[in-house]
């Protein structure tokens, strides 16, 4: 069984970095998502104890007061950090530019969906999942369409 310092790759393609004891994530580790986010934790026989996520541009989450885009500050962290756009130039996502969205598709955060296929890829456009009828009413409801036609901000000459 694994023991001592090392790190541990998961099929998702998530690392585990840290102590491992008798097989098990135990003590000091983190793991490293593929979309960037980082979880760092002390674990007891594989379950974290006490943690904290780090989304890739180094928002920390907080499991209490999480105020982050809430209906008082809508500003992404991007915004908090580098400032507001001029007036008529919205960002729409945390990312800046978005991310360009395949025709008929929606970017639901780890992925694109399609919904007549009901298929979710990831960013390089690998096979992810299939949604169940609560994930693709929850999508259509929340997450970022491909527009038909494209709009963008053109300055006065």
């Amino acid at each position: 069984r694994m023991e001592g310092q090392g790190s541990y790759a998961l099929p998702t393609g998530t690392e585990y970095r840290g102590a491992l004891r008798d097989g098990m994530f135990d003590g000091e580790g983190e793991l490293l998502f593929p979309n960037g986010g980082t979880y760092r934790a002390v674990w007891h026989r594989g379950v974290p104890t006490q943690g904290k996520y780090t989304f890739a541009d180094g928002l920390e989450y907080k499991d209490k007061k999480w105020h982050y885009c809430d209906g008082y500050d809508r500003r992404f962290y991007t915004e908090i950090c580098s400032g507001l756009k001029p007036a008529g130039i919205s960002q729409l996502t945390n990312l800046d530019p978005p991310r360009k969205i395949p025709v008929g598709c929606y970017d639901c955060g780890d992925g694109f969906y399609n919904p007549e296929t009901r298929v979710i890829v990831d960013y390089k456009l690998r096979f992810l999942r299939n949604a169940d009828d609560d994930e693709h009413e929850w999508i259509i409801r929340t997450c970022r369409k491909a527009w038909d036609e494209t709009t963008e901000h053109k300055p006065k000459p």
